[in-house]
């Protein structure tokens, strides 16, 4: 007998990395690094940013991406729903400051409608919903690719008047911290990518460990510069209403803006999951190039958005599972595919 579609999982995917990321953030708050040791932290983190993109680069196969082009039409609609829809909806919650949410954290949710799209977790969900995979997998490829030099431009357009943007040194530190490595990675993956592949495992602890030591210096310069008394409960509830209604339009528009274009039911969960996410991987060491003394407020948004749309995801996910039809012979193959694709880029965290 089928599951009534109101009941939810048993489980609601409560991140455990986020946890680890809650923790961090509790320590910078009691032990934060100061004078001599926050150079230190500060310089260690700067080559740990390096380093994450440098790993995104050597383990992003550029050739399982290209073999995708021929859903251009599905990795256009979900590149525009991020970096077009996604920030033009940052752009109108302006009208929400200062009445609902300070201006701080206003910047933390524009950034956090600039970064790309996940790979990992809309891999899983959409694998999860009978969805087309392999399509996810290029989808979120693509938007990784876009995100290393949209992201940081798009910043330069819209966040100058709030806290970020460009300016000559965080141009230079954008190239050296995030582009150079990036490229970097992906011209070394040819000799690379199979010592990457043996030890997935392993290098998925030095990515979460470089982003937690991320994490740490943000909030760390943050508690020495005393923005923290910029924010109230009642405002960090707010900003939980706020992403929350976010999340509600983007699953909205993807879902039923899929289905208009006339995607089949595959592609259109792909759609759904891919061009409704954001990485909280590669938004939270840009956004420690970008804000400096100022990231700590401004991947809370990030943080908080990362969680929730795992919970909801996970529930719309079941959802779509329980309404499929039973795959055929030829859809099973092309999961099969999927997954083997999926391999190429196992271990970029969304």
């Amino acid at each position: 007998m089928r599951r009534p579609l109101t009941e939810l999982p048993s489980r609601l995917p409560v991140d455990g990395y986020i946890l680890a990321l809650v923790g961090t953030v509790a320590l910078a708050a009691l032990l934060p690094a100061r004078g001599p040791a926050a150079a230190v932290t500060e310089g260690t983190s700067t080559g740990a940013v390096a380093l994450l993109f440098f790993l995104y680069g050597a383990r992003l196969s550029t050739r399982e991406a290209m073999t995708g082009l021929r859903h251009w039409r599905l990795h256009l609609t979900v590149l525009a729903c991020t970096f077009v829809l996604f920030p033009v909806l940052g752009l109108a919650a302006r009208g929400l400051v200062p009445y609902v949410l300070p201006p701080a954290l206003y910047t933390g949710l524009l950034f956090l409608c600039l970064v790309p799209s996940t790979i990992q977790s809309s891999i899983a969900f959409t694998s999860l919903a009978r969805g087309n995979v392999a399509a996810a997998i290029c989808a979120g490829s693509f938007s990784s690719l876009v995100g290393i030099v949209v992201t940081p431009l798009l910043a330069g357009l819209v966040l100058h008047g709030n806290g970020g943007g460009f300016s000559a040194d965080a141009l230079l530190s954008i190239v050296c911290q995030l582009l150079l490595p990036f490229v970097a990675g992906q011209l070394l993956r040819r000799w690379i990518g199979g010592f990457l592949t043996r030890h997935r495992k392993l290098l998925g602890l030095v990515d979460r460990g470089s982003i937690l030591l991320v994490v740490y210096t943000a909030f760390s310069a943050g508690m020495v510069e005393g923005i923290w008394h910029q924010v109230s409960g009642l405002r960090l509830l707010c900003l939980l209403g706020v992403e929350a209604v976010l999340l509600a339009v983007m699953l909205t528009a993807t879902s039923y803006g899929a289905k208009r274009l006339g995607f089949p039911r595959a592609d259109r969960i792909a759609i759904t999951f891919a061009g409704s996410k954001k990485s909280l991987a590669a938004g939270l060491p840009m956004a420690s190039v970008l804000f400096g003394a100022q990231a700590g407020l401004a991947v809370l948004p990030l943080m908080l958005f990362h969680q929730m749309q795992l919970m909801v995801c996970a529930v719309l996910a079941k959802r779509f599972a329980a309404t499929a039809r039973p795959p055929a012979e030829p859809a099973a193959t092309a999961a099969g595919s999927g997954r083997a694709a999926g391999a190429a880029v196992g271990g970029t965290r969304g």
